[in-house]
């Protein structure tokens, strides 16, 4: 479905131009849930910013149900079949939920279509459907509904870049089952930037990205446990400086 092949980027920096990301090959097959994670600075939210065509790379190609979408822009990778949610959500003052689900299925839902959306994301459709896409829905809201979006749209590929970003604690949980929904209900691809070992958990491939490269790929069942065990490994060291190194 999705291949980059050897794709690199660059921004300008003092002194010529910074490698963010450095000769990326990576294939998502259909009806994939793959989570994409590493360190803070790897290069994750790049590459999703690539995948959608916000950013484009210096080399490489991007394929997409083999066509080549390299340099195609963001409005026309939407319309071949790639949905980007965003970190933090776009608010829209003055278009009301309904509108913003019927922009994105791109025709006249009913208000039943409309509420069955939101009801899938775990949001009471009474009272949202005519709620402003505002300032007075908060974070774990505006993911939801969102996220009731791309489920409209029905594209082939969905990425989220850190879709936990912002929001609370009852919110991401709520996030995690609305995603769990998606892994088993959609009939395209889930690509998700997260380092939330609960998204992790729910994944059919992980991606590990750190200093522009990956380093590791595969199964979750194959990459999960090396990513813990790093993890434990890590706290047991911090646990022993703070004690002042002793055993």
């Amino acid at each position: 479905m999705l291949t980059l092949e050897n794709v690199s980027f660059e921004v300008p920096a003092e002194q010529g131009q910074k490698e963010i990301l450095r000769d990326i090959s990576l294939t998502i097959g259909d009806h994939k849930f793959v989570v994409v994670t590493g360190p803070n600075g790897g290069g994750k939210s790049t590459l999703a910013k690539l995948i959608a065509g916000i950013e484009h790379p210096v080399s490489g190609r991007i394929y997409f149900q083999d066509r080549d979408i390299t340099d195609l822009s963001i409005t026309e990778r939407a319309n071949q079949g790639i949905s980007f949610a965003f970190q933090q959500p776009v608010r829209f003052k003055g278009l009301e939920v309904i509108d913003l689900l019927r922009l994105a299925a791109k025709k006249q839902l009913s208000i039943a279509d409309a509420c069955q959306y939101l009801s899938e994301v775990g949001l009471c459709a009474k009272d949202y459907i005519r709620r402003e896409v505002n300032a007075s829905l908060s974070g774990g809201e505006l993911k939801r509904i969102e996220i009731a979006t791309v489920l409209a749209r029905g594209t082939k590929l969905s990425v989220f870049d850190e879709p936990e970003a912002g929001i609370d604690l009852w919110s991401f949980q709520n996030l995690i089952q609305v995603f769990e929904r998606m892994r088993e209900t959609t009939d395209g691809s889930i690509m998700i930037i997260s380092h939330q070992e609960r998204i992790l958990n729910i994944a059919d491939e992980i991606v590990v990205i750190a200093d522009g490269q990956i380093t590791k790929q595969g199964p979750r069942e194959e990459i999960l446990p090396s990513l813990l065990g790093t993890a434990s490994a890590v706290d047991a060291c911090n646990k022993f400086y703070r004690e002042g190194g002793r055993r």
